[in-house]
């Protein structure tokens, strides 16, 4: 459609208005905008028309109309101006959004785990993303020599910086050999992939653990992560676990200490990462003592129930909105 056109259409969409001021001539404005619409036409261009137009018509306008026209122009000139930056905008934002769900689709596929099977030991895992990309990371290792491991991350930022962190946590833990899975060492050979591959201004915190599953011994270490919680059925009392460590990524060469804990018959470990122990409410941050308390309340169901209600009662108490990526692992002694 050359302008030629443009105006001849727009002609007789004016003149039979002003002759009837019928609901037909309006609707086939409308339609006349669609087309106006696909062949790109300006809004500074449709107000030079309709003056054009109008006084081709009425040849008797008064001058004011006209210069309110005028006006009308320039106010629809920048108007103009600012709406194809708008959408162009919101153009590259449909792109990111598209590029940011792909790359959730990676690290969903990435970090994936499994968790193990086993008769003596069941496990609950929940972890839940902040925004759509997560900094927090679990993984499970089903050991040939009746074990199996569980590691939980936290990298100190968020988005997809972070998440990429995750990713090559991941890919580094996978390259470990099968062979030599005590958790000092799991930790001291990631505390050097971090400490080369990460830029200075992030940390990853970690736990990682071994379960031995024919002597019931839990041997773990811990980088800096948020410490365990250990239930003991016997005296039904809920403890900490003592585990301390740098904070992956600081010093290349350093050590990290191992402990054990021997876990009894209906005994819980509890890991999490600090979007549990930091959920905020309007009277601040909750207390350890909360989290145990909900745990408590639930003790008697499976440790995928349990964790599943905590989260769900935590989001409650923060309106729904979580402000920090949330995990939360149960580890349970059956038999």
């Amino acid at each position: 459609m050359n302008f030629e056109e443009i105006e001849l259409q727009y002609k007789e969409i004016l003149s039979a208005y002003l002759n009837r001021q019928s609901e037909e001539a309006l609707y086939k404005g409308q339609e006349f905008s669609r087309k106006l619409l696909a062949e790109k036409v300006s809004p500074e261009e449709i107000i030079s028309v309709h003056k054009a137009m109008l006084q081709d018509l009425s040849p008797d306008i008064p001058d004011d109309i006209l210069h309110s026209l005028d006006v009308l122009l320039e106010v629809m000139i920048g108007y103009g101006i600012a709406y194809r930056e708008h959408q162009s905008l919101r153009h590259r934002q449909q792109e990111i959004q598209t590029e940011i769900e792909i790359a959730v689709n990676v690290q969903q596929t990435l970090l994936e785990t499994k968790i193990p099977q086993t008769d003596a030991v069941e496990i609950g895992a929940i972890s839940v993303p902040a925004k759509m990309m997560s900094g927090d990371y679990y993984h499970f290792v089903h050991n040939e020599n009746d074990s199996f491991s569980v590691a939980i991350a936290d990298v100190i930022g968020k988005g997809i910086p972070a998440a990429m962190c995750m990713s090559m946590i991941k890919y580094a833990m996978d390259s470990l050999p099968d062979t030599r899975v005590a958790p000092s060492y799991v930790l001291g050979n990631l505390n050097r992939v971090v400490e080369q591959n990460v830029d200075a201004s992030m940390f990853i915190t970690m736990f990682y653990g071994m379960y031995d599953l024919t002597n019931h011994l839990f041997s773990f270490a811990s980088a800096g992560h948020e410490p365990p919680l250990y239930y003991d059925s016997a005296t039904d009392s809920f403890y900490e676990l003592d585990a301390r460590g740098l904070v992956l990524g600081i010093d290349r060469h350093a050590t990290y200490e191992q402990f054990e804990k021997q876990i009894g018959i209906n005994d819980l470990v509890i890991l999490f990462s600090d979007g549990v122990t930091e959920c905020r409410t309007e009277e601040g941050f909750i207390e350890v003592d909360k989290i145990i308390d909900l745990i408590r309340s639930y003790i008697h169901l499976p440790p995928q129930a349990i964790v599943e209600l905590v989260y769900r009662d935590l989001e409650k108490i923060q309106d729904f909105q979580l402000r920090d990526d949330f995990t939360l692992i149960i580890l349970k002694r059956n038999v």
